[in-house]
């Protein structure tokens, strides 16, 4: 017992959850959203992907059991101690950072739900929208929302492709955002 949670064990465990966000934060971080699709390369565009790939993820291991839904909250804890460590690199100090951590907590779960929502009912163009007015609310229009929507759904496809077990052992392959606007 005391071997579980001190020894081998726990470390595999942190491996694989590290692995996970790793890729997770890998694919939010592909060049292609920033370069070619318009995403804003700012502190809240890169939350806004962040967010989205976490989305993904966490959707991807919904409904499941035992480890898979361990590794999801524990991943989710992850991001959101990454986020409160980006905070107070960003120089907010410590009376501010939990204000932000909570209003940026309400917009990820928001932002999570109309994700789903738009994804449980096959709505490219809800999905697009949801994805327009969270990363670009300063335009009226965006040229490159139905590529990201394209991606997300694409990105829906292949996770639940891949095995739990594949998943649960530290590997979750996302696609790769295709340049071009």
């Amino acid at each position: 017992m005391f071997q579980r949670f001190f020894g081998r064990e726990r470390h595999a465990n942190r491996a694989i959850t590290d692995a996970l966000y790793a890729q997770i934060v890998a694919a939010a971080r592909q060049t292609v959203f920033y370069s070619h699709w318009n995403v804003p390369d700012t502190p809240l565009g890169r939350f806004e992907m962040l967010s989205l790939h976490m989305f993904l993820f966490q959707h991807r291991l919904r409904g499941e059991d035992g480890v898979a839904q361990e590794i999801a909250q524990v991943l989710i804890d992850e991001f959101f101690l990454d986020v409160d460590h980006s905070l107070r690199e960003l120089g907010i100090g410590d009376v501010g950072v939990p204000k932000r951590m909570k209003k940026l907590a309400k917009m990820f779960y928001g932002r999570t739900a109309a994700y789903d929502d738009a994804l449980d009912r096959n709505d490219r163009d809800g999905l697009a929208a949801a994805l327009a007015r969270n990363v670009r609310p300063d335009t009226g229009t965006w040229p490159e929302g139905p590529q990201l929507a394209d991606y997300v759904a694409d990105a829906c496809r292949q996770l639940a492709a891949q095995p739990s077990e594949s998943i649960v052992s530290g590997t979750a392959v996302f696609p790769l955002a295709k340049g071009g606007a």
